[in-house]
C-alpha cells in the first residue's frame, strides 16, 4: 500500500478549479453576496470533485493563533446499540486520553449518506485525524477523506483497499473459519440467520466467506433468513422461527452476530429444540452475555478494545500507510 499524499485541499484550489476568485468561492459557500447560477454550479462542481471541506474554525479563530483542532480526533461508528462499537470506543478513548487527544463521535446508523455528511462536518473542524468504520464509503466521502490532508484510520475490516491506515481483521476469513468448524463436526444441512446485510457490509462479507466455504465442500448453504433492520435478540428469535418453519430439517444455523444467535437460543428454549443435539448454533463477536448462557455460545472473539487502541496509536504515530490485521479467535463453546 502506497502512502497517500496528505495535502489539504484549500479554498485557493477550489477557486482555480472553478476559474473564479477566492472571494467568489467564499461568497458562494456562505450563500452571501451576488453571484450567478452558472458560477454557483461551477464552484459546487469543483468542491465535489476536489473533496473540499470549508474550515469552520477559520471564522471563529481568525487572528487568534489558536490550534483548537490540533488535538481533536473524529470517530464515526455505525451504531451505539450494538455493543461492538461501544467497545471500540472504549479502546480508542483510553489511547486518546493517554496521548492528550479529545474525541468527537458521530453515529451513521449504517447510512452511507449520513456517514458522508458526518465526515464533512467533522473535517470542517480541522481535526488531527479521523477514524471511520469499514472500508466502503460513498464516492463523496472518499473524496473528502483523500483531500483532508490528515491521517485516516479505517477500522474493523481488512478485506479491501484502505485509504491510509487499516486496523481490524478479515470478516471474510471469519465466515470461512466458521463454516469449516461446523463442517468438521459433521453438520451438513446448514442455514443462516442475519440482519440487513445490504447496510452491514461486514456481515455480508462474513456470509460470503461462509457460503463459499460450504459450497467448495459440496454442502451449499441450505436456507437463509434475513431480518429487516438492525440486529437484536428479538429479531434473531423471530428469524430463526421463520427459518425452521421452512426448513425443519436443518442441523445447524450460522448467525450474523451474537445478538441474533442469543435470540435463536431463546427460540430453541421456548420450542423445546435441543441445542446442540437437534440444532447447532454459531454466532460472532463473543459477547459477555453469550459466554454466560447455560450453554456458552460457539462464536468468534474479535479484539475490539485492541482495535480501538491500535487505531489511535497508529494515527498518532504519523507513520506510513499500513494494514494492521489483529486476527480473531474461534471459541468452541457448547452450542455447536
Amino acid at each position: 500500500m502506497h502512502e497517500p499524499e496528505r495535502r489539504l485541499v484549500t479554498l485557493s484550489d477550489v477557486a482555480r478549479a472553478a476559474g473564479v476568485g477566492e472571494s467568489t468561492v467564499s461568497r458562494v459557500l456562505r450563500n452571501q453576496g451576488s453571484f450567478s447560477k452558472r458560477t454557483q454550479d461551477r464552484v459546487a462542481e469543483a468542491v465535489a470533485r476536489l473533496g473540499y471541506v470549508p474550515n469552520r474554525l477559520a471564522g471563529m479563530l481568525a487572528g487568534s493563533g489558536s490550534t483548537a483542532g490540533a488535538k481533536l480526533v473524529g470517530i464515526i461508528i455505525p451504531s451505539l446499540t450494538n455493543i461492538v462499537f461501544p467497545d471500540l470506543l472504549r479502546g480508542a478513548n483510553a489511547a486518546l486520553d493517554r496521548d492528550g487527544f479529545q474525541s468527537v463521535i458521530g453515529v451513521s446508523d449504517y447510512d452511507p449518506a449520513r456517514e458522508e455528511a458526518l465526515i464533512g462536518a467533522l473535517l470542517s473542524w480541522r481535526p488531527a485525524g479521523l477514524i471511520v468504520t469499514g472500508l466502503e464509503h460513498t464516492a463523496g466521502a472518499r473524496a473528502r477523506l483523500r483531500a483532508s490532508g490528515i491521517r485516516i484510520v479505517e477500522m474493523i475490516d481488512t478485506d479491501g483497499d484502505g485509504l491510509d491506515i487499516v486496523v481490524g481483521f478479515s470478516n471474510r476469513g471469519v465466515g470461512c473459519d466458521s463454516a469449516r468448524h461446523l463442517l468438521a463436526r459433521g453438520y451438513r444441512r446448514i442455514g443462516y440467520v442475519g440482519h440487513d446485510i445490504a447496510l452491514d457490509l461486514r456481515a455480508a462479507k462474513r456470509l460470503a466467506g461462509f457460503r463459499e466455504t460450504l459450497r467448495e465442500a459440496g454442502h451449499p448453504l441450505a436456507e437463509t433468513e434475513i431480518a429487516p433492520g438492525p440486529s437484536s435478540a428479538a429479531a434473531g428469535r423471530a428469524a430463526l422461527g421463520r427459518l425452521l418453519a421452512r426448513r425443519p430439517d436443518l442441523d445447524a444455523v450460522y448467525f450474523s452476530n451474537d445478538d441474533m444467535a442469543l435470540g435463536g437460543y431463546f427460540h430453541c428454549l421456548a420450542e423445546g429444540v435441543a441445542v446442540p443435539g437437534r440444532l447447532a448454533l454459531f454466532g460472532f463477536n463473543a459477547l459477555d452475555i453469550a459466554a454466560a448462557m447455560p450453554q456458552p455460545l460457539t462464536t468468534i472473539r474479535t479484539p475490539r478494545l485492541e482495535i480501538g487502541a491500535v487505531a489511535v496509536e497508529r494515527l498518532a504515530a504519523d507513520g506510513p500507510a499500513e494494514t494492521v490485521d489483529l486476527g480473531y479467535e474461534l471459541i468452541a463453546g457448547a452450542t455447536a
